[in-house]
């Protein structure tokens, strides 16, 4: 293992907290991260500027309304308080993209992509023998 040594600065309280909600999302120490942080900088930099990403992702950006955007941070701190560790903004808006892929998407769709034809649960039996 490479020898270490440590490095020290006072940095704004803003940018903690971006580096603690970051490092803890992805599971790294603080030493980890900033090692990681300062690798892909320096790699960035000998490649002239040109960041490339990680491999099969992809950036979504959009702006929201103030509002809308108080009420997502209220929903977080209240969910963080529940479950007792921060919950992100990345990790709510995930959740809440593939929750709706997954409701959206069919279930079970054989070769011919029909679905299966089963009855409702709550179709009433006895309309159902009356039509017969």
């Amino acid at each position: 293992m490479e020898q270490r040594k440590n490095l020290c600065a006072q940095i704004p309280l803003s940018l903690h907290a971006q580096v603690t909600e970051a490092k803890e999302q992805l599971g790294q120490t603080t030493s980890e991260y900033i090692t990681s942080l300062l690798t892909e900088y320096y790699e960035m930099k000998k490649d002239g500027g040109n960041k490339t990403m990680a491999a099969n992702t992809r950036t979504m950006a959009f702006q929201i309304s103030e509002d809308l955007f108080q009420r997502i941070k209220a929903h977080l701190d209240r969910e963080s308080a529940r479950l007792g560790r921060k919950v992100t903004q990345r990790e709510f808006v995930l959740g809440l993209i593939e929750g709706a892929l997954n409701m959206a998407e069919p279930m079970d769709v054989d070769e011919a992509g029909v679905a299966p034809c089963e009855p409702l649960a709550d179709q009433d039996e006895s309309q159902h023998q009356e039509e017969v």
